[in-house]
């Protein structure tokens, strides 16, 4: 994943937890129970990160998680319809997910942990498909790899020493 030169402090964040785990531990005291969450941080302008917080109460894994999102945030590369710029699949362990460009007044289809990614991230016309694994941070992350991976156009020409419209034609 490329990570954004970005300072977030100067972004307006809004965070959504994806989800919460229950985890218990047993030693020979006793068992210890404490909490994981998941949290998808994004300025719906085409900056999203994600984070993991773990704790022994379910606010401070929150807090922990979104201090760990703000971190790791990444830019996406957005086209005027508020879409991607072309299809991908983005992988992480076991997970897929495939990401497709759509049209004008699409709107966002997509699961759960994938939607929640997308919303955050600004875009507003795609179409997603979760392939292989289910588990939640792992397609919350292969989303977030996918997103991360996508170049414009402009990128694009540049790298190859072309003009944007000798790629199109």
């Amino acid at each position: 994943m490329k990570r954004a030169n970005i300072d977030a402090s100067q972004m307006e964040l809004t965070d959504k937890v994806v989800n919460i785990k229950r985890v218990s531990k047993t030693t020979k005291g006793g068992k210890t129970i404490r909490f994981t969450a998941l949290v998808v941080v994004g300025d719906s302008n085409g900056h999203v990160g994600a984070g993991l917080g773990k704790a022994s109460e379910v606010p401070e894994a929150i807090r922990k998680g979104r201090e760990d999102a703000v971190k790791n945030i990444v830019s996406v590369a957005l086209d005027e319809n508020g879409s991607i710029s072309h299809d991908y699949v983005g992988e992480y362990g076991s997970a897929q997910v495939l990401l497709k460009k759509s049209p004008e007044g699409t709107g966002i289809i997509a699961g759960g942990p994938a939607r929640t990614v997308c919303e955050l991230a600004g875009v507003r016309n795609i179409r997603t498909k979760s392939l292989g694994s289910n588990n939640k941070q792992n397609v919350v992350l292969a989303t977030l790899e996918g997103l991360s991976q996508l170049r414009s156009p402009e990128e694009v020409a540049a790298r190859r020493g072309k003009d944007v419209a000798d790629l199109k034609g």
